[in-house]
């Protein structure tokens, strides 16, 4: 099981670093019933994440693959991931060299900070289980449970912990706020504009250092 769980653990922080699930967090901590608006996306963001995990694990339990056939599976899965972030982060930092400045938000977050607690559940969930990045670094976790062959009980503790890890940076702004109190408003603003301005060269960053960890133990693995 502590073999699976550090094999998740690379696509669960891709997905916890994503910058864009973290600024609407924040976003919605200026709405007008902050806490409970944040708070709502958090536990819809985590019901979303788990949930996709759930049915890739299921999916990959009803293959019923051989016991090699998952190993090979998870390692070919991670050369390919690996491979599709590489192309991804030098895409972005070359659109970053073209254009000097991020690409802006997009555009479902637009009137974000006037949500309620339902939408921004509604949002969270959304956010968690159809983003596509997301959906990706689940199908490639499900794998390694999968070859981890681990009882229901096992596989139910790997889940949460992937599920908890890729939910901390969805939960920092959050924790900030409650932490700071009223102090929180400048500290989140900053952490705002920042993450607006270089959420591009963060997700490049994080997508071309875990290309290589991917490759290379997709490799070793074969």
């Amino acid at each position: 099981m502590h073999q699976a769980i550090g094999g998740v653990l690379p696509f669960a922080i891709v997905v916890a670093v994503s910058p864009l699930n973290i600024v609407a967090a924040i976003l919605l901590l200026f709405a007008p019933r902050a806490l409970a608006a944040a708070g709502a996306y958090l536990a819809g963001f985590v019901v979303g994440v788990g949930a996709v995990l759930v049915a890739f694990d299921a999916l990959a339990g009803a293959a019923d693959l051989s016991s090699s056939g998952p190993s090979r599976a998870a390692a070919l899965v991670r050369i390919v991931l690996g491979a599709a972030l590489l192309a991804a982060g030098v895409a972005k930092l070359r659109a970053r060299r073209r254009t000097g400045a991020g690409a802006g938000l997009p555009s479902w977050m637009n009137g974000i900070t006037g949500f309620g607690p339902v939408k921004a559940a509604g949002t969270g969930v959304a956010v968690g289980a159809l983003n596509p990045k997301n959906l990706a670094m689940a199908a490639a976790a499900s794998l390694v449970v999968g070859a981890a062959h681990l009882s229901a009980g096992q596989a139910a503790v790997v889940t949460a912990v992937y599920t908890a890890l890729a939910s901390v940076g969805v939960a920092a702004p959050l924790v900030a706020a409650l932490v700071l109190g009223d102090r929180s408003t400048a500290v989140l603003g900053e952490w705002r504009g920042w993450l607006e301005r270089n959420h591009d060269v963060v997700m490049a960053v994080v997508y071309l250092v875990f290309a290589g960890v991917l490759v290379g133990n997709g490799i070793s693995a074969l």
